[in-house]
């Protein structure tokens, strides 16, 4: 890392950690990382923020400031899954430090939690996406992209929202739908069915390059993105109330409901981490553990019945010892 290395010659005093995180997330963006880019920069505003504003020697941060850190988010009533994003990112730009000679290592974040708590429920089930299918948007042309984006993505295997932006019509191969995962680098290969096919004619003679017409062909393309990403699940959460769902409606809960209906169908857990484009199970699992706890209720259900009558004796007997 070049650029790095100079950073390191031309220092005569201790590097500040956003000093060194602007030069990093520069050098991210060059070589084409800029999603890493911008986990790192948000890392950092946020500790910053902590701080009041006040910035810190990559040498001075240690285990205590850490800790005070990650008791600042929980009081903040940040969640533990965006609190542990912070501090992965932060561990990895001060590990990243260390590899380049800027500061010996002393293990700060070896008492903070990085993990991946389950999360709470971000799947729709198949009822509840018929009502987005047979829901009558003519009338209103952004909330119908929007769900012709969500549903696209549905049955694309929950293709994340960054993959369907950039998809062109040369994607499209002898009846395949072929491009490469932007997170992963992963080729995925999806079968053209005719649910996908009759969202990409509704949208083929929009004069956009692009299958659906979310991008406009933009210099900025990242920045475009996220503008869309944004009115997008606007649409979708506006959607979302009208068909009466408790929980906001985004690009994201399309993969999610893919993945919840897969399992639900008995699809084997490997079969849906290829579909996904995931590298591992481990993920796939956490995207199954926190969908639905239906069909372990009903296996504990099953359990239960072995019993016969015997579990309404006890219970019986339990509610004469209550009376008493």
């Amino acid at each position: 890392m070049k650029q790095q290395n100079n950073l390191t010659k031309r220092a005569k005093l201790p590097i500040y950690l956003t000093v060194y995180a602007q030069h990093l997330a520069h050098f991210l963006v060059q070589i084409n990382r800029v999603r890493t880019a911008e986990t790192y920069t948000a890392a950092v505003k946020s500790f910053i923020k902590f701080r009041n504003g006040e910035d810190i020697k990559l040498c001075k941060l240690d285990n205590s400031t850490v800790l005070a850190y990650e008791a600042h988010l929980k009081n903040a009533g940040v969640s533990a899954n965006t609190s542990s994003f912070y501090l992965r990112n932060l561990r990895a730009i001060y590990n990243r430090a260390v590899e380049e000679g800027l500061i010996k290592q002393k293990f700060p974040f070896r008492h903070t939690y990085t993990g991946i708590s389950k999360t709470t429920k971000r799947a729709i089930n198949i009822e509840q996406l018929k009502e987005i299918i047979n829901t009558d948007l003519s009338d209103r042309k952004h909330i119908q992209l929007a769900a012709d984006i969500f549903l696209f993505s549905f049955f694309t295997r929950g293709t994340a929202f960054i993959d369907i932006v950039k998809l062109r019509h040369n994607n499209i191969k002898n009846g395949f739908l072929i491009y490469q995962r932007s997170k992963t680098g992963q080729t995925i290969k999806i079968r053209i069915e005719q649910c996908m096919q009759c969202i990409i004619d509704k949208y083929a003679n929009s004069g956009n390059e692009y299958l659906l017409p979310i991008l406009k062909n933009s210099v900025d393309i990242r920045r475009e993105y996220i503008n869309a990403q944004h009115r997008t699940n606007k649409h979708l959460k506006i959607l979302g109330r009208e068909i009466g769902l408790t929980m906001p409606l985004t690009t994201y809960v399309a993969r999610h409901s893919w993945a919840s209906i897969a399992h639900s169908c008995q699809i084997p857990i490997a079969t849906i981490s290829d579909a996904l484009g995931h590298n591992n199970e481990a993920t796939t699992r956490i995207y199954i553990a926190s969908l639905d706890n239906r069909a372990v209720d009903d296996a504990n259900s099953y359990i239960l019945q072995q019993f016969g009558t015997s579990l309404n004796k006890r219970g019986n007997a339990l509610t004469k010892v209550e009376k008493k």
